[in-house]
């Protein structure tokens, strides 16, 4: 089947217990036994649910995997994937990551023994470089949180296999529409579903899909130790985002294009940074490994925070929100919100300026998108 086939039909659909062409939201926490020592697939929701299941089985189809498992939060995802590493493990990150995965890393998993060196994944000289003999994996993302900053996936895969590097890579900007890691050769694909895959800003979870039967054991057996599972109504709510996925992307990114071109005239603009532009320093990557550039615009203002702040009390469409992926177009200033927990120096050094603001370019007209931005500038 193709993608948009199976955004629909993936999984067990219809309802293998009731032919329901909707899968149906298994609320509970138990399940009865057949026989002592025997059941009919799920015990406790905690280990194994039938709509979890079917989320599951949908995202790794998607992405091409060999098992998908959903959790909680894109955090607990992510927390989840970093206990696959033990005491004294070297991890090299990019150094743009999202704010919060920051966070978890710098200042959560170091107390427990884990190390992290964060840099550009940009240069492959710099990456071998960073390689110790206490390394294990390779953080990616693509397009990156907020700078969009593109990896080349080729690059990185084959210095993890002359390594024998775990490569673990965040998919949320691009989704599986636009970009299939796995055909690179990417081990784990991690997930905000509250993104792109849910669509709607009515819910937060996070998904990991493996590519070994190994990695899927051992992500089962922590995610039922840990117990950092979704529950079945928030999967049932990524569930009936994902059947519009294909759809909904299309017209982020044709939306997104328009805003970034309008924006990268603008004199009040210092910088648009958005992969789809040809000015685009990793545009070539981008067009070479991704079907799509996303939707997310990011951009630097003149005028420093005092513009920053006239800008966002202005708009009108666009709504003053952290988070992104949704039908609602949503701008955000990473340094004060999705980045805040990142050390000042730190954002500086990777280019998260004062002047910078993320755009998540949702599903409305884009006359009134470009208009909105404009009103808000010429107030500048």
């Amino acid at each position: 089947m193709r993608f948009e086939t199976l955004a629909i039909h993936a999984g067990a659909r219809p309802d293998t217990a009731t032919g329901a062409i909707s899968v149906p939201i298994y609320q509970t926490s138990t399940f009865v036994f057949e026989d002592v020592g025997k059941t009919r697939g799920c015990d406790y929701s905690r280990t194994a649910n039938p709509t979890r299941k079917v989320l599951e089985d949908t995202i790794a189809r998607l992405e091409g995997g060999r098992a998908g498992f959903a959790f909680a939060t894109g955090m607990a995802a992510e927390t989840t994937v970093m206990h696959l590493l033990k005491k004294g493990d070297h991890v090299i990150s990019g150094d743009d990551v999202y704010g919060g995965t920051y966070r978890l890393f710098q200042d959560v998993m170091t107390d427990f023994g884990l190390e992290f060196t964060f840099l550009r994944m940009d240069n492959s000289k710099s990456i071998e470089e960073a390689i110790r003999p206490n390394t294990r994996m390779l953080w990616l993302e693509t397009p990156s949180n907020p700078l969009l900053n593109i990896v080349d996936l080729e690059m990185v895969v084959n210095i993890a296999r002359r390594h024998k590097l775990l490569t673990v890579i965040d998919n949320t900007f691009a989704t599986p529409y636009f970009l299939r890691p796995i055909e690179y050769g990417i081990d784990l694909v991690v997930h905000s579903t509250t993104k792109y895959l849910n669509g709607h800003c009515d819910v937060v979870g996070g998904a990991v899909v493996t590519t070994t039967d190994e990695l899927a054991q051992r992500l089962q057996f922590l995610l039922n130790a840990m117990g950092t599972c979704a529950a079945p109504f928030d999967c049932w709510l990524v569930l009936r985002g994902i059947e519009t996925l294909p759809i909904r992307m299309k017209q982020h990114q044709e939306n997104a294009l328009a805003v970034a071109n309008y924006l990268k005239g603008h004199p009040k603009i210092r910088r648009v940074l958005y992969p789809g532009l040809k000015s685009h320093t990793g545009h070539e990557i981008a067009k070479r490994q991704m079907k799509g550039f996303g939707g997310v615009v990011s951009c630097e203002l003149t005028g420093g925070i005092k513009g920053v702040n006239t800008f966002l009390r202005r708009l009108k469409v666009f709504s003053l929100a952290e988070s992104l992926g949704g039908i609602t177009s949503l701008a955000e200033h990473p340094a004060t919100m999705s980045h805040a927990s990142m050390p000042k120096d730190c954002r500086e050094r990777v280019g998260i300026t004062n002047g910078l603001i993320r755009l998540s370019v949702g599903l409305e007209n884009v006359d009134d998108l470009t208009e909105d931005l404009e009103q808000a500038l010429n107030r500048l």
